[in-house]
């Protein structure tokens, strides 16, 4: 097969293709070469995303242990998790805005880059609401958590999912090949 391709049997690691890497266009990329990694024009959003949506499922899974194993330790590494997830949704955000702006060329929102960015920024608020919600409860550590408080984290967790799922769409990673 031509250069991007491999007539080992479908093995696209041979030593040929190991030392190359082709984009979209065509156009040969080295998989260490930092000045394209960190300027390419979408990059730093498709690396930074994963910081809120991995410190939020981990949150709220510490604070159902804690509450189902009656753990202080894991409510309190529930509480920085998602206070960490809460301050990493600004930056996700802003990467995400300029990667539309600068690797989509602001096309008009519209389709699944409309449904990513609706719920993009539902995922934030309802991220900023429980770490909220948690932050709250700190200030008086004997008040039983509100019931309606694991309801709206196991909601942003929803919501986050299906937002990375539209963003995977968007990425090229959820479509089939």
């Amino acid at each position: 097969m031509g250069e991007r391709g491999s007539s080992s049997g479908g093995n696209i690691f041979t030593p040929q293709s190991v030392s190359r890497v082709w984009n979209k266009r065509g156009v040969k990329m080295h998989p260490f070469d930092i000045k394209s990694a960190l300027l390419a024009k979408h990059a730093q959003h498709v690396v930074l995303i994963h910081f809120p949506i991995a410190l939020l499922i981990i949150g709220v899974l510490f604070d159902l242990i804690s509450r189902w194993m009656n753990r202080r330790a894991l409510e309190v590494a529930a509480y920085y998790n998602l206070l960490a997830a809460a301050i990493s949704t600004l930056p996700a955000l802003l990467t995400g805005v300029l990667a539309w702006q600068w690797a989509l060329d602001g096309h008009k929102l519209k389709g699944v880059l409309l449904l990513h960015v609706v719920f993009a920024s539902v995922s934030a608020v309802l991220i900023w609401m429980v770490a909220w919600l948690h932050v709250r409860a700190r200030r008086d550590p004997e008040a039983p958590a509100p019931a309606y408080r694991l309801c709206i984290e196991l909601v942003a967790v929803a919501v986050v999912a299906l937002t990375g799922h539209l963003g995977g769409f968007l990425s090229g990673v959820n479509i089939p090949s």
